[in-house]
């Protein structure tokens, strides 16, 4: 049972009891059925808002899945953007720490190996003294 029809029902068992709305119960028990009809319609109102809402979400959650779907169907995890079949997307990428302003970004192994990079938040510009020997002896 809906709150409206629930509503509809007690002022049908007011208009039964024959309670008088000239006295001051009666005006009470009118006053608050009437209360109770303007809630009633209100959250139906709000029920059917709702589930027009659900249902654009819905559309639009869909349309966004497909735009992903035909975005991402170009787009191989496994490779770079590049746009060749090559494995330059397999590249390794090393955490940085810039000692200026504690920001820690990425970089890739041929920046480590170009012995210095600009750091993006501060503009700092960060030397590596990397020894390639080190790295094949560990």
């Amino acid at each position: 049972m809906t709150t409206n029809e629930k509503v509809a029902y007690m002022k049908g068992l007011m208009e039964g009891m024959k309670i008088d709305d000239t006295t001051e119960n009666g005006k009470l028990f009118a006053l608050v059925v009437d209360v109770l009809d303007d809630l009633a319609n209100d959250v139906a109102d709000l029920q059917d808002y709702v589930a027009e809402l659900t249902e654009q979400v819905d559309a639009v959650d869909e349309d966004l899945n497909t735009l992903e779907e035909d975005f991402y169907e170009e787009w191989d995890e496994d490779c770079c953007d590049c746009g060749c079949d090559c494995d330059c997307g397999d590249e390794d990428y090393y955490d940085v720490t810039c000692p200026s302003c504690n920001e820690e970004f990425e970089v890739d192994e041929d920046t480590l190996l170009d012995g210095g990079v600009e750091c993006p938040n501060c503009g700092e510009h960060l030397e590596f003294d990397f020894d390639e020997d080190d790295e094949e002896e560990e």
